[in-house]
């Protein structure tokens, strides 16, 4: 029996339905959707206006979080029975309106204030009445019906953050207007103008105003991208130039946005919010719900492929569950590391986003086409994404991932230099947040050069990106940015995605560090699973010619091989003198695997010195069997810097 054997052997739980379901027709799809919603009902309040899933804590007060709990499920539950689907549970949710509406109920959620959590809970509400108003709106009595409406309007003369939740004030109006409820027009309208200004061109939003780029799930799938593709649905009669307009965003965005996945149907891991897991792939959904048909190669088989793939990865992943059943907080596991400060333990049920698509009848073209595989042969092997600055790299041999630069969250944020700020994001081997403030592997860097000016007691890594542009050299694309650490350390980065010619399973990374103090450098490569197959224990030193899996470091270079692949990097020039080592990353730092390992660089910089790195980074993912005998051939074929830039290392 091997490591992985065991861990199924004694689980916690059974497995949840919903790792059993194949995910493949529209009944599976809503027999998955039950799956999330039936463990919720242990955890409903006595009038049912709230739902409890857990014991933490967030920056917002507790009803407000257990608001979240009965309003976040209503993005699953309201096409579930928009689509003809009946639910039994439904009427405790029907319930839960009624008596959290009501300031007469001891359960009254309470009208909003300024920048009120509650404001983002009125967006799935506003949803539901305009979709599913058969059994949320038509049921009530004319003073359950003006509660709602007092409750909903309550957040009209409010102030909001000037981000996506902007759009969710629309939906609380939308919602009683498609009610012929009392709501307020001048408000909606003038939010819909405010959010355009987003807009950045291709599809692409900003979260918020240009003094800023953020462009990261909630620009697609999270919020904007998806608010007004269904914004385009419910108000194509009402406002059919902007809906067309949103449509047509959406024809532009997904030529991108396909970009994020690979062919089992992962998305890339960025940004904030990673907790709400598949509503990562929600626009895939908006999309068919709001009938939109993508430019080629994105028939509706491949949307349908993109939605379902992503839902049976997610299937895969037992440990996102509770034993009661109910979603954790984390991404393939419980883990608090990564949340953030608005993340209560019912926020991972944004999740339900994912299942727009059951308000269409199984005639739809989004359920009656055949799925399809992605179409990696129609899509480019290298993707400038100028928007928000990134190259998306596809693999010959199946790995899928992006480089970065310029991106930063506005606001402090927990682990934002990791969620934001470092040089590559993947699908096969997902970012690590740090567990603490001390030490390299409690804050892991990760494709990250990371500095410290205290012996290595505390680290800086990219944060906030200055200057950064896309330029191009010899038909290569190539990303360009500074970084300021401290006033008196100044970094320039090149990223340089693989070329065809070159060795097609590395990226380059080039800085220029100039320091007026001393400085400890490590520069890591992506993380990967660090254990054995066969007992579970720490990877150990192997020799690279003849092993199946362990570790290797020398002087200027460092490997991991292990069941999740083989991710290496290396000191591309002797113009600095790094050594390799492999990190052993603290417990639970990364997304996907608890226990990882980090292949490392590592070197010393001297008050006053102007120092090149340049570093090539090397990862295979498992995709198949074959990739355990092509690794070696991979590993040997290194890149080199190019003449252009080698140019610059020697002039400075």
């Amino acid at each position: 029996m091997n490591a992985h054997s065991i861990a199924e052997a004694n689980r916690a739980a059974p497995h949840h339905p919903w790792s059993q379901n194949p995910l493949r027709t529209r009944e599976d799809v809503a027999n998955a959707c039950k799956s999330l919603l039936d463990p919720l009902r242990a955890g409903f309040s006595p009038k049912r206006a709230y739902v409890r899933v857990g014991s933490t804590g967030t920056r917002f007060d507790e009803r407000a979080a257990q608001i979240e709990g009965h309003a976040r499920p209503l993005w699953g539950l309201a096409p579930l029975l928009a689509g003809g689907t009946e639910y039994d549970g439904a009427k405790l949710w029907v319930e839960g309106v009624i008596n959290g509406t009501d300031p007469n109920c001891p359960e009254f959620w309470g009208n909003m204030e300024d920048i009120d959590q509650r404001m983002v809970e009125a967006c799935p509400i506003g949803f539901t009445l305009a979709i599913a108003n058969k059994h949320f709106w038509d049921p009530l009595t004319e003073e359950q019906k003006r509660n709602v409406e007092s409750w909903l309007a309550s957040m009209n003369d409010k102030e909001m953050p000037n981000t996506n939740w902007l759009w969710f004030r629309v939906f609380a109006n939308l919602g009683l207007a498609k009610n012929n409820a009392k709501y307020d027009q001048d408000r909606l309208e003038k939010d819909v103008v405010h959010l355009n200004t987003f807009y950045r061109g291709d599809g692409w939003s900003n979260d918020g105003p240009a003094s800023y780029r953020q462009m990261d799930y909630y620009s697609g799938s999270f919020a904007i991208q998806y608010l007004q593709l269904l914004y385009a649905k419910l108000a194509e009669r009402t406002d059919p130039d902007r809906a067309e307009e949103f449509r047509n965003r959406a024809r532009k965005y997904a030529l991108d946005f396909v970009q994020y996945y690979d062919r089992e149907g992962r998305s890339i891991p960025f940004g904030r919010s990673m907790t709400y897991r598949f509503a990562m792939s929600g626009f895939w959904g908006a999309v068919a719900f709001a009938d939109v048909e993508l430019p080629k190669p994105l028939s509706w088989g491949v949307v349908k492929g993109l939605l379902l793939r992503n839902l049976r990865w997610w299937s895969t992943q037992p440990d996102i569950f509770q034993p009661n059943g109910m979603l954790n907080i984390g991404y393939s596991y419980p883990n608090t590391y990564l949340a953030e400060n608005y993340n209560s333990p019912q926020s991972p049920y944004w999740c339900m986003l994912a299942f727009a698509p059951l308000a269409l009848p199984e005639s739809h073209p989004f359920w009656s086409s055949q799925e399809e595989e992605l179409p990696v042969t129609s899509l480019p092997h290298i993707s400038v994404l100028k928007h928000p600055m990134h190259i998306t790299v596809r693999t010959k041999k199946g790995h899928t991932y992006l480089l970065s630069s310029g991106q930063a969250c506005h606001y402090p944020l927990k682990a934002t230099q990791a969620k934001y700020g470092k040089y590559a994001y993947s699908s096969a081997f997902p970012y690590s947040v740090p567990t603490g403030s001390y030490t390299l592997e409690q804050f892991v860097p990760d494709n990250a050069l990371a500095l410290s000016d205290d012996a290595g007691e505390t680290w800086k890594m990219r944060r906030e990106v200055l200057d950064a542009e896309i330029q191009v050299h010899d038909d290569q694309p190539i990303l360009v940015s500074k970084m300021k650490p401290w006033h008196d350390v100044e970094v320039k980065t090149w990223l340089l995605p693989p070329k065809d010619s070159d060795a097609n399973d590395w990226h380059v990374r080039v800085h220029k560090v100039t320091t007026g103090r001393a400085l400890q450098s490590g520069e890591g490569a992506f993380a990967i699973y660090g254990c054995k197959q066969a007992d579970g224990r720490t990877l150990t030193s192997f020799d690279v010619q003849i092993g199946e899996e362990g570790t290797h470091a020398s002087s200027a270079e460092a490997l991991v091989v292990s069941r999740a692949g083989a991710v290496g990097i290396v000191e591309l020039e002797q113009t600095s003198t790094r050594t390799g080592s492999i990190l052993d990353s603290d417990a639970n730092s990364n997304l996907v695997e608890a226990r990882t390992l980090l292949p490392t660089l590592r070197g010393d910089l001297k008050a006053g010195d102007t120092k090149w790195f340049a570093t090539a980074v090397f990862a295979i993912r498992e995709s198949s069997e074959r990739w355990k005998d092509e690794w070696r051939a991979g590993w040997a074929k290194r890149p080199s810097v190019p003449t252009w830039l080698k140019e610059q290392m020697v002039s400075t």
